[in-house]
């Protein structure tokens, strides 16, 4: 008879069949030794006394079902490690939670001065600052000194009077002999709320609500 018939297609497989048969739960052998001897067991029982299956088969069945859990230990290992790596990183940033980070992101205004860094782009001879509140409404278009120095936003409108509380988003208009050369957004200091550990990466919750990777920040200051 034909031992492929009646054995698990899991021990007359290659490696690479093998291996997927274990990721579709098909088969235990990758974590279960003694699964894998009452089948070698059974296939050996089974086997036709005419034409009986070569000891370097089951050598070479053996092989395979080491090396499959050998490698889902190192997998198990792996993963443990990536999540030791990130805890590791979480407790690095913790200390972040009350400073106030710049990023390219919606600020908080609470009637306080916000500090924006502006970066025109190449070739500009002049920039506008365009600030838009949580609505998408344009609530100032005004041109902006030329410089990637530090620029305190005090959110006042054309009168003087403050501009409400709430989440504003800041964007540099870069003009050159009067074309557009890019809009892009300004990255202004926030307030930093929570830390995070999702999905391998490491974020930071602003005061804003903003969720952003810890990655994308520029830098970070006292309050």
């Amino acid at each position: 008879m034909e031992i492929s018939q009646n054995m698990p297609a899991a021990l007359t497989a290659g490696p690479a069949q093998y291996t997927q048969a274990t990721k579709n739960g098909d088969a235990v052998i990758s974590s279960d030794f003694e699964t894998f001897l009452k089948m070698l067991t059974a296939q050996m029982e089974n086997q036709d006394p005419l034409n009986p299956i070569e000891s370097s088969d089951y050598a070479v069945q053996l092989a395979t079902f080491s090396g499959v859990e050998q490698q889902v230990r190192t997998n198990d290992l792996l993963d443990g490690l990536g999540t030791k790596l990130g805890l590791m990183g979480l407790s690095d940033i913790a200390g972040w939670v009350g400073m106030e980070a710049r990023v390219a992101a919606p600020v908080l205004f609470d009637q306080s001065p916000v500090t924006l860094v502006p970066q025109p782009a190449n070739g500009a001879d002049e920039t506008r600052l365009v600030v838009k509140n949580a609505a998408g409404d344009v609530m100032e278009n005004r041109v902006i000194p030329m410089t990637t120095d530090p620029v305190e936003w005090a959110g006042v409108d054309q009168s003087g009077a403050p501009l409400p509380r709430g989440v504003y988003t800041f964007e540099l208009t870069s003009l050159g002999n009067g074309r557009h050369l890019s809009t892009d957004p300004v990255q202004a200091y926030s307030k930093i709320t929570e830390t995070q550990n999702s999905d391998g990466k490491l974020w930071l919750i602003l005061e804003s609500g903003q969720k952003i990777q810890a990655e994308t920040v520029s830098a970070i200051r006292e309050p």
